[in-house]
């Protein structure tokens, strides 16, 4: 006898921000056509793939109305939001951060990393002594 497996489902990118809605989380639209989720004062920007997958683009908190993203700055990790408004990252803050991206990308049925599932990390750094290098802009000849 064979046995023949289900042909898995694919998901559109409606019927996942159905499935996150489902679980408790919110979702609005967010700036440059991403969705906005968020869960108790935290949140995620969210972009549909080509493939009509969701992809997560930052994860942060609240501050106001816009997603601060954790940002190291060598010494300290901090919550920058694109205003250019900051706050410390504290360690409630950083494991709330992590819970709160493990139970989406569990609901969006997305890959699960190892050094992700260690704790918190993120992809902004801001400490490097060029000036001007993360914003693009040339440094002055003495700062060389």
């Amino acid at each position: 006898m064979f046995f023949k497996r289900p042909r898995p489902r694919v998901l559109t990118f409606s019927q996942h921000l159905e499935n996150l809605r489902a679980a408790g989380f919110q979702t609005q639209p967010g700036p440059q056509g991403t969705t906005l989720v968020t869960r108790n004062r935290l949140g995620a920007l969210l972009k549909e793939r080509a493939d009509g997958s969701p992809e997560i683009v930052d994860t942060g908190i609240l501050l106001g109305n816009e997603l601060a993203v954790l940002t190291d700055i060598g010494f300290q990790k901090i919550f920058l939001a694109p205003s250019g408004k900051r706050t410390a990252a504290l360690a409630e803050h950083l494991h709330a951060l992590h819970d709160f991206r493990e139970d989406l990308v569990e609901v969006l049925g997305l890959e699960s990393l190892y050094n992700e599932s260690l704790g918190t990390t993120n992809e902004k750094h801001l400490y490097d002594r060029v000036a001007g290098r993360d914003t693009g802009a040339a440094p002055r000849p003495w700062q060389r």
